[in-house]
């Protein structure tokens, strides 16, 4: 049994002797004090300041499960910033932890190479019945049968109410109580690597929700207006005091990684966080990972990020990340959205035109945008040169919680696309070398809707209804406000409720077909595909249009094989002429099957899919 704990700087951190120290950033206080919660009583005492803003003291009276609040300047009662848990929420008091009480038990785990990396996106209330950690427990198995490699959890930081998205957090150390204790997310994860499944957690860098946010009152240098996000002042990287604000997410992602075992981080849209500094935080931040966890097991450091910054994702001389392993590829996903459901309003606009050259250039150097103008964005230019990056440095994805979910009713892909359209997309999805990633329910194609949902404070609920639909009005659809009205209600209990998995709809068709269809795939790509992923180059994939919606994608594998994928993604038949019309090796996989005379002749029917694999040292 292994015993692990994070030491931090800050926070209520237990001391080898029974002791807790007991230590806070106020640098805008003048005066802290200490309120223990004894029953139904309290009592506050001062909290010697040790300059520098620091106010500190060790305590031996206060043991685990001990419950504390901050007072600043005799006023406001806070919770602790680093506070390990909120049994009442984000308003009330933290409580003392003692993380070496969980006993590890993991038979040298040290994780998985990222090149094995099935990716399945859950929130985890939403996901089983219950909502809590232990529902997640409950479908891992189901999960690993599935072909799953890896599970990510949408964030869990304590948040307001009983129920969010978790991207409104507020205390980054804090899983929250509407899912379970800490000892239940380190339960999930011992028994997800028990069975051979990695774990990542979504963790939010870039802003603090609009609620429970209590920094301002004693640590106002946590924010600069020298930048501003979408979401007000930006978090302070690089002005003064910043120093302290960032130990304070590396500690953060040091914490979730070694307190809590977890095999990676997947950064929330990185391009909202502002930093002037060299190097800025998001280097910073990776460094001390890789020398900390990662210098010792599979440590995965993965990436959103609007601006697609190819610098973040580059590879040493021999091929390992040197920073951050890989992107979520919001390219590829438009590409596939645009040419499966018609849709070409909104950012889907920059590729309405040049689609198919589009999707090429995702499949064979990652990016679509690699410092083009994009139209949607006034015709600034986005992004950076790619193509010298591997495949694996791209993570593939045809649904995830923002594409579903930031839709007005939370429709799914399925609600959307054709079965015939669907199906040629996944299976180009879980065959191309590229890292897939499901959004939960994406195997069963689910009925249920996953939509925008909170539990905002009475000061916010109707600023936030509003707010919501008023996101919508420019779109024709909702221009008129009764139209609007009809958008659900993210404070409304329902709407969460809507948003659960049925799990019934593994025992009905046609859910239970898509079951089947997205396991035969996985397992095909474990067994053909993954083994040959590793030591992929950048630089060697090439591409090449079939008329006006049919593309050949040739990637050369770590191995020396030859992986091609053939494809109409249309609704007409498109001919394959010249070379192209050459086999490329052994037939690997066919959507639909009954095209395979139709190929033989030239012809590539309507949404047909076709993978050849051509072993190294073999001619076609």
């Amino acid at each position: 049994m292994t015993k692990r704990t994070h030491q931090m700087p800050f926070g209520a951190q237990l001391q080898q002797d029974g002791s807790v120290r007991f230590r806070l950033w106020a640098p805008g206080a003048r005066r802290v004090d200490l309120c223990l919660q004894e029953g139904q009583s309290e009592h506050c005492l001062a909290i010697t300041a040790s300059g520098r803003g620091w106010f500190e003291q060790v305590r031996r009276d206060t043991p685990p499960g001990t419950l504390y609040r901050y007072q600043i300047d005799g006023g406001h009662k806070v919770p602790d910033p680093a506070s390990r848990f909120q049994s009442a929420g984000v308003h009330g008091p933290s409580e003392v932890i003692d993380p070496a009480a969980f006993a590890w038990d993991e038979d040298g785990w040290d994780g998985r190479p990222w090149e094995e990396a099935v990716l399945y996106e859950l929130h985890v209330g939403t996901f089983s019945p219950e909502g809590r950690f232990r529902g997640v427990i409950e479908r891992l198995d189901y999960l690993v049968d599935l072909g799953i490699t890896a599970v990510e959890l949408m964030p869990v930081a304590a948040f307001p109410g009983q129920r969010n998205w978790g991207y409104d957090g507020v205390l980054p150390f804090a899983p929250d109580a509407s899912y379970g204790r800490p000892e239940d997310l380190k339960a999930l994860v011992q028994a997800a690597h028990q069975r051979g499944l990695m774990i990542f957690l979504d963790v939010v860098y870039n802003h603090f929700g609009p609620e429970g946010n209590y920094l301002h009152l004693y640590a106002p240098q946590f924010f600069t207006e020298r930048h501003h996000t979408p979401w007000g002042a930006a978090i302070n990287f690089d002005g003064e005091g910043s120093r302290h604000v960032r130990d304070f997410f590396i500690h953060n992602a040091l914490y979730w990684l070694n307190e809590y075992r977890l095999d990676g981080l997947r950064l929330d849209a990185v391009h909202a966080i502002l930093d002037d500094s060299e190097p800025d935080i998001l280097i910073e931040l990776a460094e001390a990972v890789h020398a900390g966890p990662g210098a010792h097991r599979h440590v995965h450091l993965v990436l959103e990020n609007d601006d697609n910054a190819a610098r973040y994702l580059a590879r040493t001389q021999e091929g390992m990340p040197r920073r951050y392993v890989a992107q979520w590829n919001d390219d590829l996903h438009h590409c596939l959205h645009l040419l499966t459901t018609g849709e070409s309003d909104g950012y889907y606009l920059d590729y309405a035109t040049q689609t198919m050259r589009h999707l090429g250039l995702c499949l064979a150097e990652g990016f679509a945008y690699q410092g083009e103008p994009s139209d949607f964005r006034g015709g600034r230019p986005r992004g950076e040169p790619s193509a010298d990056l591997p495949p694996s440095a791209f993570v593939s994805l045809l649904q995830n919680h923002d594409q579903v979910g930031n839709r007005a009713f939370g429709e799914r892909i399925s609600a959307l696309a054709t079965p015939q359209a669907l199906r040629a997309a996944i299976a180009l999805l879980l065959l191309a070398p590229s890292p897939p990633l499901l959004f939960m329910g994406q195997e069963l194609m689910a009925e249920s809707p996953f939509l925008f949902f909170c539990d905002f404070g009475e000061e916010l609920v109707q600023s936030v209804t509003e707010g919501r639909r008023r996101e919508f009005a420019r779109f024709e659809r909702f221009a008129d406000p009764e139209a609007r009205e009809s958008i659900p209600d993210p404070n409304d209990p329902e709407t969460f409720h809507r948003s659960k998995l049925d799990w019934g709809a593994l025992t009905r068709e046609p859910h239970a077909g898509w079951h089947r269809l997205h396991r035969e795939l996985l397992a095909l790509r474990r067994r053909e595909i993954t083994p040959r992923v590793p030591a992929m180059e950048g630089g060697r994939t090439s591409f090449e249009l079939i008329g006006q919606r049919g593309i050949r994608v040739y990637w050369h594998l770590g191995d020396g094989a030859v992986l091609t994928l053939t494809a109409n993604l249309g609704d007409d038949e498109a001919l394959i002429k010249g070379p192209a019309y050459a086999a490329p090796g052994g037939l690997l996989y066919l959507e639909p099957a009954e095209a395979a005379p139709a190929i033989a002749e030239g012809r590539l029917p309507p949404w047909s899919v076709a993978w050849h694999l051509q072993p190294a040292g073999t001619t076609p």
